[in-house]
């Protein structure tokens, strides 16, 4: 196989993100068996960063030992494209020139682009992830035939920009990690001549973990509804501190805990506060002790391609509470009868007592869960099958 490029706005070993998080692992473990692998990024820092500012100078990088070359970024119109932003993520239509510059004034490399024209016969694949960004998009549109897309999509106004099926409709191939993500995107894009396979995402396996130890680092006795991830709205975290806030209403008596663990803020109301723990950022190995320790995890948003947390509850032999709208995550939770979902109130407090209240039945959830995840997403298992898939499509 030849070399593979993986291309990306931003990438470095502390960045924060699903998709961020999925690819240094699909790049590390590619490298670790031997493949040749690079990856092609901007000097951007991350998400949250200026997206016209170069944090890194140009050139080339090793990152975990992998080859990384960095170009620089386009000075942007910031309200230019906030305008723009705003209808979208109000879900107001947009026309083809708003749709033009949105693409445009995001995070863009006109060097990154005009690499991968010239230097395209030195790799067999250029592989994008996620689909959202202009590294995708006009990466995609400068060599479409060697071009794979793990686009990360999910139901939301960003996927209905029509100027990405002039990218999407043309690229050789397309990953997702779930079935419900290749439905949605045969919903919206034309890809008869594009190759696709849910291949799934890799997740970390081999770790130990220790719920009695968690408990006695962070002085927390009392039982607890876990939530791991980013604390904004788009994960639907408020709906889930309203829904734990009418539950502690309406069971007065009970001691259930919430510990949020992961990044961001949260405006708990002062009601909540002693019913609410906030242990922001934590170290890998306690996060896998608060899985272990934890009720059940309770992934509460409506837009996942995949959900790398839930996974790693179920590595940790602990059920999961999901959102009904989801198609992905219920998917998961339905074919493994390794959690519960609810759709309103009074289905989150009856999913939340029910668990707590078989701990036997809760414990298969978990190992049905774990067993899922080590047949289906282990590394190993992961690259055998991208590998297999690039292979397919190299030319």
């Amino acid at each position: 196989m030849k070399k593979i490029a993986f291309v990306a706005p931003w990438y470095g070993e502390n960045i924060p993100g699903g998709a961020e998080t999925e690819l240094r692992g699909i790049v590390d473990h590619f490298h670790e068996a031997g493949a040749d692998v690079e990856v092609l990024t901007t000097c951007v820092e991350k998400f949250g960063s200026d997206w016209s500012k170069n944090y890194y100078k140009p050139g080339d990088y090793l990152v975990n030992g992998v080859k990384t070359k960095r170009f620089k970024v386009r000075e942007r119109d910031t309200a230019a494209f906030d305008q723009v932003n705003a209808k979208l993520m109000q879900g107001i239509s947009i026309n083809e020139k708003e749709e033009e510059t949105f693409l445009r004034e995001m995070v863009n490399s006109l060097d990154l682009y005009k690499y991968i024209r010239e230097k395209q016969d030195e790799y067999g694949l250029f592989v994008y992830i996620p689909y959202m960004f202009g590294t995708t998009y006009y990466g995609v549109l400068s060599v479409p035939e060697k071009s794979v897309v793990i686009p990360c999509f999910h139901e939301e106004s960003y996927i209905h920009i029509n100027l990405y099926k002039k990218a999407f409709e043309n690229c050789a191939g397309m990953v997702y990690l779930s079935f419900p993500e290749m439905n949605t995107a045969n919903s919206v894009f034309n890809l008869k001549n594009v190759k696709q396979m849910v291949l799934g995402a890799g997740v970390e396996t081999d770790f130990d973990y220790d719920a009695a130890a968690f408990r006695k680092k962070f002085d927390i006795k009392e039982p607890f509804i876990l939530y791991a991830g980013r604390k904004d709205e788009g994960k639907n975290i408020y709906l889930l501190l309203k829904y734990f806030g009418e539950y502690k209403l309406r069971h007065s008596k009970d001691k259930t805990k919430l510990v949020l663990i992961g990044g961001g803020s949260l405006n708990v109301p002062e009601s909540l506060k002693k019913e609410v723990i906030d242990l922001g950022f934590v170290d890998l190995q306690d996060k896998y002790n608060a899985y272990a320790a934890a009720e059940m995890l309770c992934q509460p948003s409506i837009h996942e391609s995949f959900s790398i947390v839930i996974m790693e509850s179920w590595l940790c032999r602990r059920p999961v509470l999901v959102h009904e709208k989801c198609d992905v995550t219920k998917k998961f939770v339905v074919d493994n009868n390794a959690g519960l979902y609810f759709d309103n109130y009074f289905e989150f407090e009856g999913c939340v007592d029910y668990i707590k209240h078989n701990p036997e039945i809760a414990e298969e959830m978990g190992e049905k869960g774990r067993k899922f995840v080590l047949e289906n997403f282990a590394w190993n298992v992961i690259v055998e099958k991208y590998t297999k898939f690039f292979s397919s499509l190299e030319r």
